[in-house]
């Protein structure tokens, strides 16, 4: 059975409790639709209302929206503000100065808790050290940091002075990070000595040396600031690099914030694309942090006495917005954690659950799948109670997978709101509202108040409901990513086709809505991008880099699925030389999956290799990478391959590694 057809058939559906309905936000489908309502008989008086309502304004407003250079929409653009003003603070001078704003568990288990004031003093501190070393508004400052107070502290310091931070996982490698450095014309990177991560250390700053190798005399770097994680042993460049403790020495923690216009960018993030280009997202500072407050405020539904664990790393958007800016911009209470949900044990998470009485757990469907297969009836060991919220986002849940976090995690009685976004909405697009929606496993359910969705085929036509199509979002919104970086075209190009009139953005997912309750359920990706354990990466990035090794002639990569990661990387090469057997087979395998892991990184490293003397293409040179999905999934190929240039190369391609 298809995806699709097991949506439409789902049938069992979880209404909201009474006790949800009544303490939540936005409570009962009568206030949603309302909202809605609102959104679609006044959109800018909407959207207006309620920036005003949940943001504080140094400049107030006068234009709301401004479409007159569509699709380069500019929201609130005669208004001005500090992001970290609005995290920090305002919340210190509403009295939440001594409210705990962070409880960070660090791999190996020590807890420490930073407040309001605290950390307000921090940023502060470290964002007068930026400006010591030269860095101003505008600058990109590249941070490359493992999960910690100190990579909060850094991007709310760029915030602070107006400075455009880039934030790079720390999991990519060397050549991705140099990459990203020359494409953002950064100044500066903010990193570490080494993190932490299982009982292991993992060396940053030969990472950031290397990168800075690779550029040469092209390196815009002129700053290097390490913060001291380990201990472990770093080149320090005189002149260039300078310990984290020692850029501060001396500075006061009072900066007045640099009160910027709203759309003045607040970050870059890359995102993999269709070609081998990773994507800037660039995002604007007050669409954006309207977008993550609000969100906060109605998809978690969060108090004032909540504890909040997203469990993101803050190199992806997740971690931007529902770590550090979204429950700071709200005054809440949140976890932030260093280590892997396996170290010790596979009940690393339940404990932290239990130990630090978390109300919101925020996860990735792929760290559900593996707690269920590591261990299943571990959550049984520790007392979960505190819970009133379950959150799933990065890619599509499977139903049993849901239905054992509804059960076994929240005890039957917690919402869980499967959130579909991406990098480049900012924020949640369709989502279940814990007061408002009947849950149905596997399906995000329905709009956030005022997006306006819809599903269309390929002329862009609207489709009726039941019918699966192109997802796409009818209206501009708040958070929606301004541009590519140095590439408005690849913009317009890759959300704004001409295919679909120019006006409607294009998600990139196929998607279908049930006949009768109009939920929307995420069917895949309808472009050659890879959504593996929620990350996305291009397969032409992929295949860039194996055919940059010498042994390589040719690479086709797909995705297939995969119980543990949503999807698997499959890899389809052609050697310069003979194609190998057995023991050999085994060793190349091995040498290119290593090769990806050094020239991306470890997410890329494909599961699978299988190698053939072509790939199977047309007798006009086109890849035909239907059969080859096909092949990946192990599916008997049923499509027509009469037009194959040699139909006798799937044989080979059958079987992985020759």
């Amino acid at each position: 059975m298809s995806q699709i057809e097991s949506v439409l058939v789902e049938n069992r559906v979880f209404p909201p409790s009474e006790a949800v309905v009544k303490q939540a936000t936005i409570s009962g489908m009568a206030a949603y639709e309302a909202l809605c309502k609102e959104a679609e008989t006044d959109y800018t008086g909407y959207w207006g209302r309620l920036a005003k309502e949940h943001v504080v304004w140094q400049q107030p407003f006068t234009t709301v929206l401004d479409e007159s250079n569509a699709p380069f929409y500019k929201w609130f653009p005669d208004g001005k503000l500090n992001v970290s003003y609005n995290c920090l603070d305002k919340n210190v001078e509403a009295g939440l100065g001594d409210k705990v704003a962070i409880i960070f568990e660090a791999d190996g288990g020590a807890v420490s808790k930073v407040t309001y004031k605290e950390l307000l003093s921090r940023v502060a501190k470290f964002a007068n050290a930026l400006k010591a070393k030269g860095i101003k508004k505008g600058d990109r400052v590249i941070i490359y940091l493992p999960m910690s107070i100190e990579g909060i502290v850094a991007m709310q310091a760029c915030a602070r002075i107006g400075a455009i931070h880039s934030v790079v996982f720390g999991g990519f490698s060397a050549k991705s990070l140099e990459e990203r450095i020359l494409d953002a014309g950064a100044v500066a990177v903010i990193t570490a000595d080494e993190q932490t991560r299982g009982g292991k250390n993992i060396p940053l700053k030969p990472a950031v040396d290397e990168a800075l190798n690779l550029l040469g005399a092209n390196s815009p770097i002129k700053t290097v600031i390490v913060a001291k994680r380990t201990g472990g042993a770093c080149n320090m460049v005189a002149g260039r690099d300078t310990w984290w403790s020692d850029a501060e020495a001396g500075q006061t923690d009072i900066c007045e914030p640099e009160w910027v216009e709203a759309e003045h960018p607040l970050f870059l993030l890359y995102t993999s694309g269709s070609t081998g280009k990773p994507k800037g997202v660039q995002h604007s500072s007050g669409g954006y942090l309207l977008h993550a407050a609000l969100t906060m405020k109605w998809t978690f539904d969060i108090k004032p006495d909540d504890v909040f664990w997203c469990t993101a790393d803050i190199g992806w958007v997740t971690g931007h917005t529902y770590i550090t800016y979204g429950p700071l911009a709200c005054g809440a209470t949140e976890i932030v954690f260093e280590g892997v949900p396996t170290f010790p044990d596979a009940g690393r998470f339940w404990k932290m659950i239990q130990d630090h009485k978390v109300s919101i757990f925020y996860t990735a469907p792929t760290a559900i799948r593996s707690l269920i297969k590591a261990g299943g009836d571990l959550p049984k060991k520790y007392d979960l109670t505190s819970l009133r919220l379950l959150g799933s986002v990065g890619e599509p849940i499977n139903p049993e997978a849901w239905m054992w976090y509804y059960n076994e995690i929240g005890g039957g009685r917690c919402p869980i709101v499967d959130t579909f976004w991406q990098t480049e909405t900012g924020g949640h697009m369709i989502t279940p509202l814990p007061g408002v929606t009947p849950l149905v496993p596997g399906s995000c359910t329905l709009p956030f108040p005022g997006i306006q969705a819809a599903i269309v085929d390929e002329t862009g036509h609207e489709l009726e409901w039941g019918k699966g199509g192109f997802l796409v979002v009818k209206k501009p919104w708040p958070s929606m990513i301004r541009t590519i970086w140095g590439d408005p075209e690849r913009f317009k190009k890759s959300y704004y086709p001409d295919d679909l009139g120019g006006r409607l953005y294009l998600a990139g997912d196929g998607a279908v809505r049930n006949a009768k309750t109009g939920n929307f359920t995420i069917t895949g990706r309808i472009d050659d991008v890879l959504n593996v354990s929620g990350h996305r990466m291009g397969t032409m990035e992929i295949e860039s880099a194996l055919v940059a090794n010498p042994l390589v002639a040719e690479a086709a990569v797909v995705g297939r699925p995969d119980d543990l990661t949503g999807e698997a990387i499959c890899a389809f090469v052609v050697l310069k030389g003979a194609r190998p057997n057995g023991d050999d087979a085994k060793r190349v395998i091995k040498e290119l999956q290593d090769w990806v892991g050094k020239e991306i990184g470890p997410i890329a490293k494909p599961k699978d290799i299988r190698f053939g003397e072509n790939l199977p293409k047309t007798r006009s040179g086109k890849i035909m990478r239907r059969l080859l999905r096909s092949l990946a999934k192990g599916e008997e190929v049923t499509q027509d391959v009469s037009t194959l240039e040699n139909p006798a190369i799937l044989e080979q391609l059958k079987q992985a590694g020759g």
